[in-house]
């Protein structure tokens, strides 16, 4: 038998993706750009396992077995990692192809919450799998069609994904991630993670997409005019390390994405009170310093991640803490170290900022920028192919 183990970071994207122009291949209606999160803090970790005495294939996710032959994403990356490595391996290589695997997958945070755990997975599996057959080069084309946002996880730092050309299978390998900078580019920046609510959301990214793809005008204004003018102010931004561009590009991509997924006809909610309290509380804050020192945005749940320099986490998480008190004890500060100092005086009255009720936020995370996936040592798997 041969054993590989991998861990896989998440990315959360400041220009979205939103919609796809091909289901099957998951071809998305736009570039996008994401910044990878540090897997010190935030990882998906997947061990495969190939042996001549597997008489099928398993797959066990997050401690649960799965049906295997029935997920036809899975089946795809692993049928095109096997091809990619039938057309690079020796007759002796080939053997272990015609073996069955067992696969292992856990997250070390929520799944389905808004947290992008399918592309941290994703990009796991596929990672694993050339790892295990000896597959090198470019993954994001494969990681793709397990999940769309899996192609940026592939990579470190900032990157982007290219849309690629519309078109036939041929002209789909156009749609690619490519790393912009790796992640000591910008070592000041943190990101902090408000978890705002940690079950699984009621509408799933696939279906919102879909129906906004059908429904929304908004989203054809936002293909148009809005993402192509972004993405090259972002890309401008990220490289000049231009904070205030970064943030306030990445606020309204945020907003916007939220406005076509209420332009989607039946609306798909995803944001609650509690993130729009967060918005607000960030406006109110940027507006006291008389600059943007703070940027958030939401994927599709109701979660912030915010950006801002390390010198402002202190300040920033004591005005959380203010704003939304908690009760919870140890584990409600995660990832790195969280300090927080008391404020000036007058910042509550300046802002208007009153306590909310207790424990709205159920943690806290901050992390910083990260590198892509990488092979460990510690296997979720026995000898025998069943899970630890």
């Amino acid at each position: 038998m041969n054993i590989v183990t991998c861990i896989a970071p998440v990315n959360i994207a400041v220009i979205k993706y939103w919609g796809k122009r091909n289901e099957d291949l998951i071809l998305p209606l736009n570039d996008s750009i994401s910044a990878t999160l540090n897997m010190d803090q935030m990882r998906a970790t997947t061990t495969v396992m190939a042996s001549p005495n597997f008489t099928e294939d398993k797959i066990w996710l997050n401690g649960k077995e799965e049906a295997f032959l029935t997920n036809p994403r899975l089946l795809n990356c692993v049928r095109e990692i096997k091809v990619i490595a039938k057309q690079n391996s020796s007759a002796e290589e080939n053997k272990m192809l015609d073996w069955h695997i067992h696969i292992c997958s856990e997250n070390n945070f929520p799944t389905a919450a808004g947290l992008a755990s399918s592309a941290a997975g994703y990009a796991c599996l596929v990672y694993a799998l050339a790892q295990l057959y000896g597959v090198k080069g470019d993954l994001s084309t494969v990681a793709r069609q397990g999940s769309g946002s899996a192609c940026r996880s592939i990579y470190g730092g900032f990157v982007q994904w290219h849309r690629g050309m519309e078109g036939d299978t041929e002209e789909a390998r156009g749609s690619f991630a490519e790393q912009l900078v790796n992640e000591s580019h910008w070592p000041e920046l943190r990101i902090v993670i408000l978890v705002v609510n940690d079950v699984k959301k009621k509408t799933s990214s696939a279906i919102g997409m879909k129906r906004s793809t059908e429904t929304s005008e908004l989203l054809r204004h936002r293909i148009q005019i809005s993402v192509p003018r972004r993405i090259e102010a972002m890309k401008k931004a990220i490289r000049e390390k231009d904070f205030e561009t970064f943030a306030e590009v990445t606020m309204k991509d945020s907003n916007q994405l939220h406005a076509v997924c209420l332009d989607t006809y039946p609306p798909a909610v995803y944001m609650n009170d509690v993130s729009h309290s967060i918005v607000e509380l960030v406006h109110a804050y940027n507006s006291y310093l008389g600059k943007t020192e703070v940027a958030y945005t939401f994927d599709a749940g109701p979660n912030a991640c915010l950006f801002l320099m390390e010198k402002n986490v202190s300040d920033m998480l004591s005005l959380i803490n203010y704003a939304f008190p908690h009760s919870n004890g140890e584990g409600y500060f995660r990832g790195i170290p969280i300090t927080t100092r008391p404020l000036p005086e007058d910042i509550h009255s300046s802002l208007n900022v009153k306590p909310h009720r207790a424990d709205l936020l159920k943690y806290i995370i901050q992390t910083k920028l990260g590198p892509g996936p990488r092979q460990i040592e510690e296997h979720l798997l026995n000898s025998s192919g069943e899970p630890i």
